[in-house]
């Protein structure tokens, strides 16, 4: 039974919060902490869920996908699990369950995807398929829609590209969520392993997986350590790297002669156009020239992390002497192929969607400034607000919304955040039924999915104060620096070497810019966090799931971060 509308008030604005169908639906608060653009929002609620959905039937979980919605620009999702009846609020009763798992022929079948999953390390295929088909595929795709200049379209060919762009980052989504299960089923069965055989923290178990994602290091890992090696040998490139035009000594770099001027291109065209956030709102690393320079200055000294990964060889061991003799052979093995795979958690949405969104979103930029100059928009970036086809309607003097509508639209998706809104529609799930309660092949699989997804969002219960923000740790070590805090892409550009991120959450498309970070800090995530995976790759203190740092810590601040405590102390003010 539904529960009454929840309303959203602020700014003297008071909007129903109406769940879009029976059964539980959740506010997605990590990925799109604002309003979704009017562009983006079909691309991501028709991709997310099938490209979801295909990852795992070939991996026979349980549960099937998430519906994905738009409840007044958020994105609220529900769980699906396989063959359950439309809005179920939960499992059934377990005898119910019990029986349906073990006499149902599709569920059979299901689970035998699953045990058959499992047996051929189905993953190493997938890994395959990623390296050889899918990424090279996704990034001719890219580059071909790269080579087109918008501004050099009529106003009917932009309108053309416009769809080409949409279609695209929408192919993109999919490809990013069809490789979700592929990326963490085999770091979700070692974990829920070895936890068993060592009663050791999560943190320490996946401290173990350091090192194994190059590209979580910097986008484009490669070819920024190309670079790098280039122009420590070069003196012309490091003395242009003082300058403190970033558009300038770009373009001088890349103007060297070999190697170190193509090394630079090669880098600079694959991360120009890519989106640091997930939505077309978000900037791309090209519109942030001082960052990317900045990102290529510190990738010039990789110390700390050579140091960080000298020492996963020691944990490592001690924590395989906490394992069962008669399971250490099995430790092993999960945890090389918890290695192998780790780096397409990453690899996925930095040449997917990340790089889609962002020329989708030079596109759209392109047809706002035309229609700045017509008077139908009062920015370019308002263009982000229409849909496709309002865009095009508008592009094309064939009808589109008002500019007052635009505006307001803009308006709430800059003043409203998930703080706003109700969690929760309808009413939460009920709790998933014990994986002890199903057949062998699924309770693996279960086990593995639980370890997972508890590691992704927990967060912790202690309390902070105004001078103690109190966090998960996800990686050792004490720092101190300056706060900077980072809610969205236009503060990036404010970032500098040795700087400590506060932030909401980090996504993939951050990696262009922690080479600069001497610590970090989220308000969101757990231990399998993408914050948590970056932290552990570059060997610096990083805490999670805090909850209030954005509220409570200062821009500018000094603050002393201990990764052994989990807590950040707030030293003093901004100077």
């Amino acid at each position: 039974m539904s529960s009454s509308p929840s309303t959203s008030s602020t700014d003297g604005n008071t909007l129903p919060f109406r769940a879009p169908g029976p059964g539980p639906w959740e506010a997605e608060t990590t990925h799109f902490p604002r309003p979704i653009t009017r562009f983006a929002a079909e691309a991501f609620v028709r991709s997310f869920p099938r490209g979801f959905a295909e990852g795992t039937a070939r991996y026979g979980l349980l549960l099937s996908h998430f519906k994905a919605a738009l409840v007044n620009g958020f994105i609220y999702q529900q769980p699906v699990a396989f063959g359950a009846p439309e809005g179920a609020a939960g499992p059934p009763p377990k005898p119910v369950l019990w029986l349906l798992t073990r006499l149902h022929p599709k569920m059979r079948a299901r689970i035998e995807t699953s045990r058959q999953a499992f047996a051929q390390k189905l993953w190493r295929k997938d890994l395959a398929t990623w390296d050889e088909l899918e990424r090279p595929r996704a990034v001719s795709q890219h580059l071909k829609l790269q080579a087109v200049e918008p501004a050099q379209l009529s106003d009917a060919e932009l309108s053309e590209y416009l769809g080409q762009l949409h279609a695209h980052m929408e192919a993109m989504v999919l490809l990013h969520h069809r490789y979700t299960v592929s990326c963490v089923i085999a770091t979700g069965d070692f974990l829920a392993h070895a936890l068993e055989w060592t009663g050791a923290s999560s943190g320490e178990v996946l401290a173990l997986l350091q090192g194994t994602s190059p590209i979580s290091r910097g986008v484009a890992a490669g070819e920024l350590t190309a670079l790098a090696q280039s122009i420590q040998g070069n003196a012309d490139a490091r003395r242009i790297l003082q300058g403190s035009d970033a558009p300038r000594a770009l373009a001088e770099l890349t103007a060297l002669p070999e190697p170190v001027g193509p090394q630079a291109r090669a880098y600079l065209d694959i991360v120009r156009h890519r989106s640091v956030g997930y939505d077309v709102c978000d900037k791309n690393c090209g519109e942030m020239p001082e960052l990317l320079l900045r990102a290529i200055r510190s990738s010039l000294d990789s110390k700390s992390v050579e140091q960080a990964l000298a020492q996963r060889a020691e944990r490592e061991q001690a924590l395989r002497a906490r394992v069962p003799e008669q399971h250490r052979a099995q430790f092993d093995e999960l945890l090389g192929e918890a290695r192998l795979v780790n780096r397409l958690r990453d690899e996925r949405g930095v040449y997917s969607d990340g790089w889609g969104t962002g020329l989708a979103r030079r596109g759209v930029l392109e047809a706002g400034r035309r229609l700045v100059q017509r008077g139908v928009l009062a920015d370019a970036e308002h263009a982000v607000d229409a849909s496709l086809s309002e865009l095009q309607a508008l592009l094309t003097s064939s009808g589109g919304p008002a500019r007052s509508e635009i505006e307001a639209r803009v308006h709430w998706r800059k003043t409203k955040t998930v703080a706003d809104i109700p969690a929760w529609l309808n009413h939460p799930p009920a709790e998933p039924p014990p994986a002890e309660l199903l057949p062998e092949p699924a309770k693996r699989a279960a086990r593995a999915v639980d370890a997972v997804i508890s590691n992704l969002f927990k967060e912790v219960e202690a309390q902070s104060s105004a001078q103690i923000v109190r966090g998960l740790s996800v990686n050792t070590g004490v720092y101190e620096g300056r706060a900077r805090l980072v809610l969205d892409a236009a503060d990036f550009s404010r970032l500098e070497q040795g700087d400590v991120l506060i932030t909401r959450a980090t996504s993939p498309y951050f990696n262009v810019v922690l080479p600069l970070l001497g610590a970090l800090v989220t308000d969101r995530g757990g231990q399998l966090c993408h914050a948590a995976i970056v932290a552990r790759e570059y060997g610096i203190p990083g805490i999670v799931g805090t909850k209030v740092a954005t509220q409570t810590i200062a821009d500018g601040a000094r603050v002393r971060v201990d990764g052994t405590t989990g807590e950040v102390h707030v030293l003093s003010a901004p100077a």
